[in-house]
């Protein structure tokens, strides 16, 4: 009888995970203007089912889409018929997931490490891997690692954030979140590489030591944990968080799109259905009014930094409005030093310079809500790739990632610690 529950339970779980069998990713080109507004209208088209991995930016950048097999053709008829120009840029979105899984998979099958010196960052985790690691970092390392708790999500899972501290009480801070929007998995997977260099660094390198010496740092490595869930069980895809919205079949806001700067104007959606669905009024999901609620409290953070992919970008506020910061030349000068240094280790390219001049209006976003609390050096990471393989980077490309993010992030520490305020 047992047996036979364990086969229904595979079952059910493999029937309940969505499959993108012959799902294409198109990058859509516009030559003008004109051409960029018919491809901004598409993303309303919701009976098409399209998932816009690269939006609507600019006439120089293209737009990727994932479209579902079922609806290719209409689509490319209706780019022919406008006359957009486009590429397939991944010819069955299936056939890297599975290679995906299979690589997780044969990586599975190694012994559970037995400490973060044995674990594998170089391959994709599960939420209770990561979990396993946060626990395992702060026994090793108890004079500098404390685990904090600062909420539930709607799912009942802990929303851990690393504190790194040498000491004191209330010293300014900084933070970092990875994976915030759950489908984004190298960003949590460099979040956890993040976490460990921090702790093997410090008492080593000295502009690290001296930055912990007078600051804490927090990473919060699995800011959407129900949503990076449901993309290793359910659908890899997901970017939302998993709350259900009254009134509709469709589950989940867009967490990056809940924050209270802007909130409900232009560059959010206020269907349910909507990728970029901005929720019923800002801080309604419990993973967003989490962090809103520990920033206030502690209330001496100088740095906010969210990381997501991807583009290869480095931004910062504002997005919902087009008014510049007032410090907007330090910031901006700040972002060419730390993508300079980022791009010093593998020549990555990254454009940088405000979230609504960079790429689009976006409403409701992090970074523009800590700035408006008084964070000064708020930015936000898109780390790789362009779009060759998108959402689904390459597990060997989670360490030079890491790496190279880490040159821009010690940037940011160094600068935020040479210049109080």
């Amino acid at each position: 009888m047992r047996g036979l529950l364990a086969l229904a339970a595979l079952f059910v779980a493999a029937v309940a995970k969505e499959t993108f069998q012959g799902h294409q990713v198109l990058r859509i080109t516009a030559k003008d203007e004109a051409q960029l507004a018919l491809i901004k209208d598409m993303e309303e088209m919701v009976h098409l089912q399209l998932d816009f991995w690269r939006g609507v930016t600019d006439v120089a950048t293209p737009v990727d889409v994932r479209v579902p097999s079922h609806n290719l053709q209409s689509v490319k008829r209706h780019l022919e018929s406008l006359e957009l120009e486009y590429l397939v840029m991944i010819q069955d979105l299936q056939a890297m997931l599975d290679e995906e899984k299979v690589e997780m998979e044969s990586a599975a099958r190694v012994a559970e490490p037995r400490n973060t010196d044995s674990f594998d960052f170089a391959r994709y985790h599960t939420i209770n891997e990561i979990y396993s690691f946060q626990d395992m970092l702060v026994a090793e390392n108890p004079n500098l690692v404390s685990k904090i708790v600062i909420g539930q999500s709607y799912e009942g899972r802990p929303l851990n954030v690393l504190k790194f501290s040498t000491g004191g009480t209330n010293r300014p801070a900084i933070w970092f979140d990875t994976g915030i929007h759950s489908r984004e998995w190298v960003t949590q997977a460099s979040g956890t590489w993040f976490a460990k260099k921090i702790a093997s660094d410090y008492g080593r390198d000295p502009a690290l030591t001296a930055i912990l010496d007078k600051m804490d740092i927090f990473v919060e490595i699995v800011t959407n944990p129900d949503g990076f869930y449901f993309t290793h069980n359910s659908n890899r895809m997901w970017r939302k968080t998993r709350k259900p919205n009254p009134g509709s079949s469709c589950v989940g806001v867009d967490p990056n799109r809940n924050w209270d700067a802007g909130f409900g104007g232009a560059g959010a959606s206020s269907n349910p259905c909507s990728e970029t669905y901005r929720g019923q009024k800002a801080h309604s999901e419990p993973e967003v009014k989490s962090i809103v609620d520990f920033v206030k409290s502690h209330g001496n953070f100088k740095a906010f930094v969210s990381i997501h992919s991807y583009s290869q970008m480095l931004l910062y506020p504002y997005g919902y409005t087009t008014t510049p910061v007032k410090d907007q030349a330090e910031l901006h000068n700040l972002a060419q030093k730390a993508i300079t240094d980022l791009a010093s280790l593998y020549g990555t390219r990254y454009r940088f310079g405000s979230i609504i001049t960079t790429i689009y209006q976006a409403s409701g976003g992090t970074v523009d809500w800590t700035y408006n609390q008084g964070i000064k050096y708020s930015y936000t990471f898109e780390l790789r790739d362009t779009g060759r393989y998108g959402f689904i980077l390459p597990a060997n490309q989670i360490i030079p990632t890491a790496q190279e993010t880490w040159l821009a992030l010690m940037a940011i520490m160094d600068h935020t610690l040479k210049n109080p305020y």
